[in-house]
């Protein structure tokens, strides 16, 4: 049976640029984005649970993230969990909400933030160049048990290496566009 399958490879590039999205989407520039405090887990019932999962989180104003806590119980642990996400971001109790005022970028670190994106676009493309590796070498072991002929295996390197350029594109794309919200905002 044949080892190289274009859908999987596809599949695989995809997932790697929407990681890479979802990477960048937590990166903050200035303006409150619920996806801000994905990362944030609260040791609430004796275990480590994301912020999700015991808060609703919702961004009232354009500067500022409102978490409503289910349980009042868990508002100290989940003020903890934000205090140590290290997310730059100065929790204030507010009865059984606890409030994020977003504070102004420096120029600073807006340059550090646009870097960390431009790390984060090299990881998704390193990931798109890792899938291309295992479908060429797919492909030559598909020819080398006579499965392909070495034209089919050119035609499918050739179509493996244009899904690459575009998939990395992408990321590219996707690392620009973020690094210029945050230069700009």
């Amino acid at each position: 049976m044949a080892q190289y399958d274009k859908s999987d490879i596809e599949r695989r590039m995809n997932g790697a640029v929407e990681a890479l999205k979802s990477d960048l989407s937590g990166l903050r520039t200035g303006r409150a984005n619920t996806t801000l405090l994905d990362p944030v887990v609260c040791e609430v019932y004796g275990s480590m649970m994301p912020l999700n999962q015991v808060a609703t989180v919702s961004a009232p104003e354009p500067r500022m993230l409102s978490v409503q806590v289910w349980d009042k119980s868990n508002l100290t642990a989940v003020e903890k969990g934000i205090a140590h996400a290290n997310l730059g971001l100065n929790p204030m109790i507010d009865g059984q909400t606890i409030r994020l005022p977003i504070p102004d970028l420096t120029e600073e670190r807006r340059k550090e933030l646009a870097k960390l994106a431009g790390q984060y676009s090299e990881k998704a493309k390193i990931a798109i160049r890792n899938v291309r590796r295992d479908g060429m070498e797919a492909l030559k072991t598909d020819e080398k048990k006579k499965e392909i002929s070495e034209d089919d295996r050119k035609r499918s390197e050739e179509e493996v290496q244009k899904l690459t350029d575009k998939y990395v594109g992408l990321a590219d794309e996707a690392a620009a566009k973020k690094e210029q919200e945050i230069l700009t905002q």
